[in-house]
């Protein structure tokens, strides 16, 4: 038997349903399709989608890298301030992107903490596309280390133990047993990771500037487009939708029901 859904909930769902569609309701709606073609094939808009797939794609990377075992380290080993570590790992998540950018100018600038022993080495990352893969990294990680995690947790350490009890080293337990077992939240973190990278605004504009064919990628073109070429913005607009809509649909098994 249906139940009657009360008009005081359904109202504010519908509205809010519809200030959640309505907007990209609205790019698809006043997107320049006649002209789309010749938009997207633009040298600039091509170089901006290149650099931002290249940097996202490094910096998914590096996210694997350094993740996977820090998601690991927090699924399975017990230490005095675990709880405070997951904290920090997860700041980047709340912390508003352009205090993240500041934070990596004061660390890896000329000037920062870790930056003025790098330039004597001849190694500046500030204003360079290696500075917007760290940053697009400092943003993007968290996610796959959460979603890492979650599937260490949910996973039997019985395999791990059985591995062990059969000689297995801790690291042969961790590349032949753990490492499968966690490959479907490795995956899912690494998609999430790798979209959250491309769609980043705040850390890469203040800690690697808007150098066309160095430092511009997609979210930043969109931003310079809007003040002069709006088609070209909505253009741009509708690229970053749709991949997107294809992240979704790719993690419509594990999380869209």
């Amino acid at each position: 038997m249906k139940r009657r859904v009360p008009a005081a909930l359904l109202g504010p769902a519908l509205i809010g349903l519809a200030l959640l569609v309505l907007p990209l309701a609205g790019l698809v709606i006043r997107a320049p399709w006649r002209g789309i073609g010749t938009r997207l094939a633009d040298p600039a808009v091509l170089e901006a989608l290149r650099l931002s797939i290249v940097t996202a794609t490094c910096a998914t990377v590096l996210a694997i890298f350094f993740g996977v075992p820090l998601a690991w380290l927090l699924a399975r080993v017990a230490f005095r301030g675990r709880r405070f570590v997951r904290a920090l790992v997860t700041l980047p998540l709340v912390l508003p992107p352009v205090v993240g950018g500041v934070a990596l100018l004061l660390v890896f600038g000329r000037r920062g903490l870790v930056g003025e022993w790098l330039e004597p080495l001849g190694i500046t990352l500030p204003f360079t596309t290696a500075g917007v893969v760290l940053a697009e990294t400092f943003v993007a990680m968290p996610f796959l280390v959460i979603a890492v995690e979650g599937a260490l947790r949910g996973a039997d350490e019985r395999y791990e133990e059985a591995a062990a009890t059969l000689g297995a080293s801790r690291l042969t337990a961790f590349r032949r047993v753990t490492l499968p077992l966690a490959m479907p939240g490795i995956a899912a973190g690494a998609v999430l990771c790798w979209a959250r990278a491309l769609g980043e605004f705040g850390a890469t504009i203040t800690f690697a500037g808007n150098f066309p064919g160095r430092t511009q990628t997609m979210p930043l073109a969109v931003y310079l487009a809007l003040e002069t070429d709006p088609a070209a913005a909505i253009t741009l607009s509708l690229v970053l939708l749709a991949v997107s809509i294809t992240i979704l649909a790719l993690l419509r098994d594990r999380w869209v029901s």
